[in-house]
């Protein structure tokens, strides 16, 4: 009676993206040494871990979030995770968000982006190697305190805004004036008092002070 072997799984071909030189290293070492894992692309910022991807073709993106100058992580993994690369016909990459930064607004860009799971770096090994594997079968990955996060918007949902008022909003908690907004965001004051009325509605505030107050309290900013 002959015996047949199982398939062993395919190996997960990772790209890791990260401004920090030894995190990239200390990531590529751990998970080097993991069964069914291969890095084959590094990249320091988001237009190099676009270039790298085209180049390597990854199943899993880590990507964090803050890279510096240039393109932010946000960004690269809405063009990883859409079909408008040099390539639309080709398979699109996982992306597993890999940051520090939990906050209500990171973690609702990213997703709104197109990552496939949102890990915090503080995760133990274990946790990262599991979210990967889920990652590249498609499945989400969230970390804990992430997941707890995600059901408390759903149970208790925070203003709608869009991603031009956020940007809005995050310039405005900077101390700058609609002009100073309007030549940062590239458009006119006119647009940015437009949506400082939208801003101010859906928080249910009346002046500037007021909307940056609610915006920190209820952690709509990154």
């Amino acid at each position: 009676m002959s015996s047949t072997t199982e398939p062993s799984a395919p190996v997960i071909r990772l790209l890791l993206c990260d401004d920090h030189a030894v995190v990239r290293a200390g990531l590529r070492a751990l998970l080097s040494s993991t069964d069914g894992m291969e890095v084959v692309g590094e990249a320091g910022n988001g237009e190099e871990a676009l270039a790298v991807a085209a180049r390597v073709r990854p199943d899993v993106v880590l990507m964090d979030l803050q890279l510096g100058g240039g393109m932010d992580g946000v960004t690269a993994t809405r063009h990883l995770s859409s079909a408008d690369g040099e390539d639309p016909g080709a398979p699109r990459p996982r992306v597993l968000v890999l940051t520090m930064f939990d906050t209500d607004a990171d973690i609702t860009r990213a997703i709104e982006a197109g990552a496939t799971g949102y890990l915090l770096k503080a995760e133990q090994p274990e946790e990262l190697f599991a979210a990967i594997r889920n990652a590249a079968s498609g499945r989400t990955a969230l970390s804990a305190p992430v997941a707890d996060r995600v059901l408390a918007q759903l149970r208790s949902p925070r203003p709608a805004l869009s991603e031009r008022e956020r940007d809005i909003l995050q310039q405005l908690a900077s101390g700058l004036g609609n002009r100073e907004i309007a030549r940062a965001l590239f458009i006119s004051e006119a647009t940015v008092k437009t949506h400082l009325g939208r801003i101010y509605g859906k928080l249910g505030v009346e002046t500037r002070a007021g909307a940056v107050s609610v915006a920190k309290e209820q952690r709509l900013l990154p």
